[in-house]
């Protein structure tokens, strides 16, 4: 019994497929050039990205302008080694820079929100109306700067929670800048018969046995407010951001414990209830008597 033999059908090939496959045949040694050139391309790009980072750290600038430069400079040394690779490969480089020129305008009118993110970033990095580490206000959020990108910047909220606030929204409100330090706002109530001058040595003593209360700067303390049952006494010591939290639960125990220890009364509110009938009978009662 003769075997017959099956014979696989023709490939055939789309028109472009042909063209690249002449193309791939005629480049091949550009082609091999060209992914050369690129992969030195990144290895210089990161060798020198490091180089620049390492010269700004010894010129001591601020970190989201050495990142800025970093990426600037990898940024263009990568896109000299693309169109020198484009070039060696047999690319036509002015119809290329045509098509990304017609490109980049309708890339440009398509991302108007991301570019000026970008260029609100450029602002802050280099006006710094803030930096790295201190504690912000802006657009009814506030929090600790973490970190400072061309299109947002990050809060670390009180809460551990993060806020990302787009570049542009930065730009023209108003903020509020505590820096690295902020004042505590605590309120103790004494009784009226209290002896003030001995409720302020305690309190001062409290705040000098805090380590968290910042030495270099006075605290305030002094009577804020007359109340209905108690002389409410404002302490307002000055502590670093990140001790803005347990310092004032520490103090406010510390003084509890300290006025408990000295006979000093912190009240609580009190009303005083006359009910009519009994009063009107109690009248009657020595109007009869009488």
């Amino acid at each position: 019994m003769e075997k017959t033999a099956t014979t696989l059908p023709p490939v055939v090939h789309t028109p472009w497929q042909d063209k690249l496959i002449e193309y791939v045949i005629a480049h091949a040694g550009g082609l091999i050039s060209a992914l050369v050139i690129i992969i030195v391309g990144l290895v210089v790009a990161r060798w020198l990205g490091r180089l620049i980072d390492q010269w700004c750290e010894r010129k001591s600038m601020d970190i989201p302008v050495r990142t800025l430069l970093v990426r600037i400079v990898k940024l263009l040394v990568f896109l000299g080694a693309v169109v020198v690779a484009l070039g060696t490969a047999g690319m036509d480089l002015t119809l290329l820079i045509a098509g990304v020129s017609v490109a980049g305008v309708g890339i440009g009118l398509a991302m108007q929100g991301v570019l000026g993110n970008l260029f609100a970033g450029l602002t802050i990095i280099f006006t710094k109306p803030f930096r790295l580490g201190e504690y912000i206000e802006i657009l009814n959020v506030q929090g600790q700067v973490t970190t400072i990108e061309l299109l947002s910047v990050t809060l670390v909220h009180p809460d551990r929670s993060r806020v990302v606030i787009p570049n542009r929204k930065i730009i023209g409100e108003i903020l509020h800048n505590y820096g690295a330090i902020r004042q505590l706002e605590l309120t103790v109530g004494v009784a009226y018969g209290t002896d003030l001058n001995q409720a302020f040595q305690t309190i001062g003593e409290v705040l000098k046995a805090n380590p968290r209360v910042l030495r270099e700067f006075d605290p305030i303390v002094g009577v804020t407010m007359l109340g209905n049952s108690s002389i409410n006494i404002a302490v307002k010591p000055w502590v670093s951001v990140n001790d803005f939290g347990p310092a004032g639960a520490e103090i406010y125990q510390a003084i509890v414990n300290q006025f408990r220890g000295r006979k000093i009364e912190i009240p609580f509110p009190q009303h005083e209830v006359r009910l009519l009938n009994q009063v009107q009978s109690a009248d009657n009662a020595r109007l009869t008597n009488f």
